[in-house]
C-alpha cells in the first residue's frame, strides 16, 4: 500500500480555513435548491464525484504509486457523513434552524474527545480554553433565534446526533489520513455517501429533477464549492493538523454563513452575532497557539490520560530492568 504524496505542512492551516469558508456557502446553496433536503444532499455528493476523481488521479500520477483501497475502512467516513446530512436535515424539520445549527456546532467537542481517546492527541488546558471561547462565540451567532420548549425536544436530540456523526466523521478521516491521500478518502467515501443518500431520497419520495437551470446551478455550486473544495481542503488539512484543532477551526463555517446571509439574502446581522463571530476567531487563535502538527501533538501542558498516570506509577515503583528487545 502506498503512502500519501508529500505535502508542505505550511499549506495545512490556510487549506483548513479555506475549507471552512467554502462549506459556509452550503446553507445559501441549499436555500436556493429546488429539490428536497435529502435529494439536495445526494446531488451534493453525486455532482462532486467527477472533480474528486480527477483530483485522485492527479495525486496518484504525481506520487507515481498505486494504492490498494480497503473498502471497509474507507466506507466508514462515507456512512458517517451520510448520517450527518440525514440527521441534520431531519433536525431542521423538527426544531428551529437556529437550534439545529447550535447543536450541530457541538461537533468540535465530540472530535476533541475522540482525538484524545482514539487518535492519542495531547489536549492542553490552553486548547480547552480556546475551545470554550469559540463554542461560546458560536452560541452567540445563533442566540437570537434559539427557541426552547417541549415541541423542539425531538429535533434538538437529532441535532445532537448530527454533531456526533460529523464529529465521528472528522476523527475517521483524520485516522485514515495516515494511510491514504485526501483525494482517495474523499472520492471513495463520497461514493458510499452518494449511494446511501440516493436510497434515502427514493424512500422519502423526494423528486430528483430540478425545475429550472438555476436549480442545477445551485446544486453544482453546492457540490463543487462546499463539497469538493470545502470538505476536500479539510480532509487535506487533517493530514498535518490535529483533528481537535481542525474541528474547532471549522466553526468559521457558521460565521461565514451568517455574513453571506447578511450580504446575499438580506438577513439581519445583529450586534450579538458580530460579537459572537469575533469571539469565534479569538477562540480559534487561542487554540492554534496550543496546537502543533499531528506528528508533534498539541503543545503546552497536556491533560493526562488515566493509563499514562498508571504507567508512571509503575515506573516509579519497579526496579530498573535491562531493556528488552523488540516483541
Amino acid at each position: 500500500m502506498s503512502s500519501p504524496i508529500e505535502r508542505p505542512q505550511r499549506l495545512a492551516l490556510p487549506a483548513l480555513l479555506a475549507g471552512g469558508i467554502a462549506i459556509g456557502f452550503s446553507p445559501i446553496f441549499v436555500r436556493l435548491s429546488e429539490l428536497g433536503p435529502i435529494a439536495t444532499g445526494f446531488y451534493r455528493l453525486f455532482l462532486a464525484l467527477p472533480l474528486l476523481w480527477l483530483w485522485m488521479r492527479f495525486e496518484a500520477r504525481a506520487a507515481k504509486e498505486t494504492s490498494t483501497v480497503r473498502w471497509l475502512a474507507i466506507a466508514v467516513p462515507g456512512a458517517l457523513f451520510a448520517g450527518d446530512i440525514l440527521f441534520w436535515h431531519w433536525s431542521i424539520t423538527y426544531t428551529t434552524v437556529a437550534n439545529a445549527t447550535l447543536l450541530a456546532n457541538l461537533a468540535p467537542v465530540i472530535v476533541t474527545i475522540g482525538a484524545w481517546l482514539y487518535l492519542r492527541e495531547h489536549i492542553t488546558r490552553t486548547f480547552l480554553a480556546g475551545l470554550t471561547l469559540a463554542m461560546g462565540g458560536a452560541a452567540l451567532l445563533v442566540n437570537a433565534s434559539v427557541a426552547l420548549g417541549a415541541r423542539y425536544v425531538l429535533g434538538d436530540m437529532l441535532g445532537l446526533i448530527t454533531a456526533c456523526f460529523f464529529g465521528s466523521y472528522v476523527v475517521a478521516v483524520a485516522r485514515l489520513r495516515d494511510r491514504y491521500a485526501a483525494s482517495t478518502i474523499m472520492f471513495y467515501s463520497s461514493v458510499v455517501t452518494c449511494v446511501l443518500l440516493l436510497a434515502a431520497t427514493l424512500i422519502s419520495g423526494e423528486g430528483l429533477l430540478p425545475r429550472s437551470p438555476n436549480g442545477w446551478i445551485a446544486l453544482l455550486a453546492l457540490a463543487w464549492i462546499s463539497q469538493a473544495m470545502g470538505q476536500g481542503l479539510i480532509a487535506y488539512a487533517l493530514g498535518d493538523l490535529p483533528a481537535s484543532f481542525s474541528a474547532l477551526a471549522i466553526l468559521i463555517e457558521p460565521l461565514t454563513a451568517a455574513i453571506l446571509g447578511w450580504v446575499w439574502l438580506g438577513e439581519a446581522l445583529g450586534v450579538l452575532q458580530a460579537i459572537g463571530g469575533a469571539i469565534v476567531l479569538a477562540g480559534i487563535a487561542v487554540a492554534r497557539r496550543a496546537s502543533g502538527s499531528r506528528d508533534r501533538g498539541n503543545g503546552g501542558d497536556p491533560i493526562p490520560r488515566p493509563e499514562t498516570a498508571y504507567h508512571q506509577a509503575q515506573v516509579l515503583t519497579q526496579p530498573p530492568t535491562t531493556p528488552a528487545g523488540p516483541v
